[in-house]
């Protein structure tokens, strides 16, 4: 079988692989569609600080069912969507129901390797029936289930202001989950391309560029009272330092994105709103079932969100050139 590997930052290696074999518990699945998401591009640069490599990357993804136990209520043919945070089961996170922040979390694509390849064998328990959705949308699931589980991280209610910060597909999710309960959302970006997707595809309520008025900006779409709930997309740690500046008296922020820096704040400023900090890390069943609930409504513009494509052949010499602004990806899609 096909495999895409990652043996260093920077390159990307074809090889053939021996197909799997299929242990007691698991499933074989026929990988079909790969989203490509912005850790993929992290490990490519070499700027993810969970991994090893080399690796195969991937861990947005939908397939059919090949092999399966009867028991896994899952059967030779079903299209299928995963849930790539392998938890554990045991430890204190998921006793408490919190398994996308497992101990010993194993990551498809990162911990361990992922989707770039053409069958997979997984825990029957993190692989489940994509009913109502089509292949491409049942690999968009898991990246859009980040965004809705940062927004019941931060209990967004109806009416609220809600700041945006990073408009990749992440952001985006953010955004959509936010508006689908009822908030205004402002989305803050240096990218006028990006800002302007969003207006046009996501209906938010306002756009504003980076840049030497943007403070300016914000504080007079608020009336000067900023924001309930700050979300920090960005990957960047200067820009989720900046963005403290932009939470309400009362508000929260929600962190999103992940570096491999120390971030820092005033700690005065932060007291005097009694700022609520929340961390928020990959998503949960919950999550996935909100946002195939959301699909199946035909709340999520999928089509539109996926804008470019290429096969797992392509993806040694075509994948860098996702990495340029001026190519506007927002998610592609490897089709297997």
């Amino acid at each position: 079988m096909l495999t895409v590997i990652c043996e260093t930052p920077g390159t990307l290696k074809a090889e053939q692989r021996e197909k799997p074999q299929r242990a007691e518990s698991e499933v074989l699945l026929r990988v079909k569609r790969v989203g490509v998401c912005g850790t993929d591009l992290h490990i490519f640069t070499g700027n993810q600080p969970y991994l090893s490599y080399p690796r195969v990357m991937g861990h947005e993804l939908s397939g059919v069912i090949e092999e399966a136990d009867a028991s896994s209520g899952l059967k030779a043919g079903d299209t299928v969507y995963v849930m790539p945070y392998l938890s554990c089961g045991k430890c204190i996170a998921c006793r408490q129901g919190k398994t996308n922040c497992c101990v010993n979390i194993q990551v498809l694509g990162v911990h361990r390797d992922g989707a770039f390849t053409e069958y997979l064998n997984l825990p029957a328990q993190f692989v489940h029936k994509a009913e109502g959705v089509t292949l491409d949308q049942a690999a968009m699931v898991e990246f859009l289930a980040i965004g809705a589980h940062a927004v019941r991280r931060a209990d967004v209610q109806p009416g609220q202001r809600v700041l945006v910060v990073g408009t990749g597909p992440i952001g985006m999710a953010a955004i959509t989950f936010s508006r689908l309960r009822g908030a205004n959302v402002t989305a803050l970006d240096t990218r006028a391309d990006r800002l302007e997707f969003c207006k046009r595809e996501l209906k938010i309520d306002a756009a504003v560029q980076i840049g030497e008025r943007d403070k300016e900006e914000l504080a007079a779409l608020t009336n000067g009272e900023f924001f309930d709930v700050v979300f920090d997309a960005t990957g960047n740690s200067r820009a989720m330092e900046r963005g403290f500046e932009f939470i309400a008296h009362g508000g929260k922020y929600v962190l999103v994105s992940i570096v491999p820096d120390r971030i820092s704040f005033a700690d005065p400023e932060f007291h005097k709103r009694e700022t609520t900090l929340l961390a928020s890390r990959n998503a949960t069943p919950e999550d996935f079932e909100t946002v195939l609930a959301a699909m199946r409504r035909g709340e999520v513009p999928t089509d539109a969100l996926n804008t470019h494509r290429l096969t797992l052949a392509d993806v040694p010499e075509r994948f860098s050139s996702l990495l340029d602004p001026k190519a506007g990806v927002v998610k592609a899609i490897v089709e297997c």
